[in-house]
């Protein structure tokens, strides 16, 4: 069977990339299947975050997608659709020159596109943040131009996925209830493939939070909550491992308020290090696709305290098994449960075992199975 994926750069050292190349890999070595990934950004002198297996075969279109932020609306939008005129001619050749089983979409990147490309293969659409979310530029609206294009956009950009993909994949059973209208909507959560040499002994006063230093992730949201927990503890370190455009703000904001037990790190190659010396892993993202740290931490038996933000960490910590749900937004209870597993060593312990048993659900080969099935039946 011949697997296509497309995907704008596989340069960052993101969830979604990460776990495409273990996908890949997976489907390559371990099944034999053809496997391409189609790069659209990305140039070939510029190396991918993550190792690929000698089988797999990647083509990059080398495509400037980013050419368009360099310009102010309206004039945004005739750039962009010169570039994304240019990019459907070059992908629509590549996939018709590879004449693959199946195509899949990552994420959000060019999903229509993807879905109206005239070709004999089926076509998945992976969606790895949560529907109401996706294209939304909730972020970024500044004006009322781009608020009106943002929703128009949107609207087909949906219908074109709904009409004419032939599967649409959620991360999350919250998620695929937002895709009603969708051909075929199935659930396949991803897995971690992390290798994990040393568990946590949950004694170091430590807590980790891991991901992209952007908007949705909500560290805002964190530094509130650490600044009321560390008044008591000032003995405890957070440490936060990401790299992103917020990096100064945050760093500004955790000056301003004065808190001297927090740091923010750059990513690191090694970070399943950082988990087994940490005892708490905290999450506080607006939203989330599937919430891939969640996972990693808990395969090192560090315990997680999460926001209950749509849709992922909901479908991965059991609450008061291997950490604490919280309501979204409501800081005092964060406030409240994370105090808990500071003071009580055994609490971390009973849910460090919890973890660890958690994790196993997600084991590869489980997962794998489902797309194998998947794949099989288109």
């Amino acid at each position: 069977m011949k697997i296509v994926y497309v995907v704008e750069s596989l340069v960052l050292r993101g969830g979604v990339e990460r776990i495409l190349s273990e996908k890949a890999n997976y489907l390559a070595d371990k099944c034999g299947y053809d496997v391409h990934i189609i790069v659209c950004s990305q140039h070939p002198d510029q190396p991918n975050a993550f190792g690929l297996s000698k089988t797999i075969k990647q083509t990059f279109l080398c495509i400037p997608l980013y050419l368009q932020y360099r310009y102010k609306y309206p004039k945004r939008i005739w750039i962009k659709k010169q570039t994304n005129n240019t990019l459907r001619k070059s992908l629509t050749k590549c996939i018709q020159s590879l004449n693959p089983d199946i195509v899949i979409g990552m994420g959000h990147f060019k999903a229509n596109m993807i879905c109206s490309i005239n070709c004999r293969a089926k076509k998945i659409i992976e969606c790895h943040e949560a529907r109401y979310f996706t294209q939304s530029g909730m972020a970024n609206h500044q004006n009322i131009i781009s608020k009106l294009f943002t929703k128009f956009y949107r609207t087909i950009y949906f219908r074109t996925i709904e009409k004419k993909a032939d599967a649409v994949i959620t991360l999350t059973e919250g998620d695929k209830l937002l895709w009603n209208k969708a051909k075929r909507i199935e659930v396949i959560p991803n897995f971690s493939n992390m290798q994990v040499p040393q568990i946590s002994s949950c004694h170091s006063k430590r807590i980790i939070a891991v991901g992209r230093l952007s908007w949705e992730k909500g560290y805002d949201r964190l530094i509130d909550i650490w600044e009321l927990v560390s008044r008591n503890y000032p003995e405890w370190q957070l440490d936060i491992f990401g790299e992103g455009e917020l990096e100064k703000n945050l760093n500004y904001k955790i000056a301003k308020k004065q808190i001297n037990n927090i740091t923010i790190h750059p990513t690191t190659n090694n970070i399943s290090y950082e988990y087994s010396k940490s005892s708490i892993c905290v999450m506080t993202s607006y939203y989330e696709g599937f919430a891939l740290v969640l996972l990693e931490a808990l395969k090192h038996g560090v315990p997680c305290v999460a926001y209950d933000c749509p849709f992922g960490p909901a479908s991965i910590i059991q609450d008061n098994r291997c950490g604490y749900l919280i309501d979204n937004g409501n800081i005092s209870l964060f406030v409240k449960k994370l105090c808990i597993l500071i003071n009580e060593e055994n609490t971390r312990k009973e849910f460090s075992t919890g973890s660890i048993k958690r994790a196993k659900d997600f084991a590869i080969d489980t997962i794998m199975g489902k797309w194998i099935k998947l794949f099989e039946s288109l």
